[in-house]
């Protein structure tokens, strides 16, 4: 069984276009994890400062169950997420160049930068995952600067429309996981998965956590925040 982790950025996205208080991040992430929700998930990114550094401190407080900070490699925000010390630290791509052409990080290509962030961030006692393509050598290469975690960016396999094209992804997703846990590494999934295609990806014997956000605010807006991540976890667990 899958577990769900909710990505608050969306809910500040909403906040820093009104310019106002509301809605919070912080007391949207009480009524997801009262809802079911096994983790949040809260992107820390420079460039758009949707979630803030007071965000950070005030959900390291009042989450309960699992905090994921996913930040790029950069010192400022390596500083502010050891320094709050989450359940763990999710490396992404950031502005500069080092992703590949389906937005996952370039492990390959920066594996002396990386290894050495992830090096930092197991000195604290916090979980490690990467932010991949499903791609072996990548997955590969994850396991040599010392993850703990690769998430799997699902973006091409959420937009296609293509069915024999998404079965061929939907197997290369599976065996990619297989390969991944098989050298130790564990593997969470998210971008782009929604409630039409969460089931098939949770179904995978080897995905253990799949983070969503997008797709639950916006249903939230028909039914409320609790309903809509009750309606997910249905679909993950």
């Amino acid at each position: 069984m899958a577990r769900l982790g909710v990505n608050i950025e969306h809910i500040a996205l909403i906040r820093i276009r009104e310019k106002d208080s509301e809605p919070d991040p912080v007391q949207a992430a009480v009524f997801i994890e009262m809802a079911g929700a096994d983790g949040i998930v809260c992107p820390i990114r420079p460039e758009s400062q949707l979630l803030t550094e007071r965000d950070v401190r005030l959900l390291k407080e009042v989450v309960k169950t699992h905090l994921n900070l996913k930040i790029p490699p950069l010192k400022n925000m390596l500083t502010l997420a050891l320094s709050t010390v989450p359940d763990m630290i999710t490396i992404v791509p950031g502005q500069k160049p080092g992703s590949t052409q389906g937005g996952g990080l370039d492990v390959l290509g920066r594996m002396e930068e990386l290894a050495q962030v992830v090096h930092d961030i197991r000195g604290r006692d916090i979980v490690v995952s990467l932010l991949i393509e499903p791609i072996i050598h990548q997955v590969k290469a994850a396991a040599k600067v010392g993850a703990d975690y690769v998430e799997f960016h699902l973006g091409r396999y959420s937009l296609t429309e293509d069915l024999n094209e998404r079965i061929d992804m939907l197997e290369n997703i599976n065996s990619v996981s297989l390969a991944a846990s098989k050298i130790g590494l564990g593997v969470a999934a998210g971008q782009g998965l929604n409630y039409l295609n969460v089931t098939e990806i949770a179904s995978l014997e080897k995905i253990e956590e799949i983070n969503i956000g997008h797709a639950i605010v916006a249903r939230a807006l028909w039914v409320g925040m609790e309903q809509a991540v009750r309606d997910m976890v249905v679909l993950v667990h």
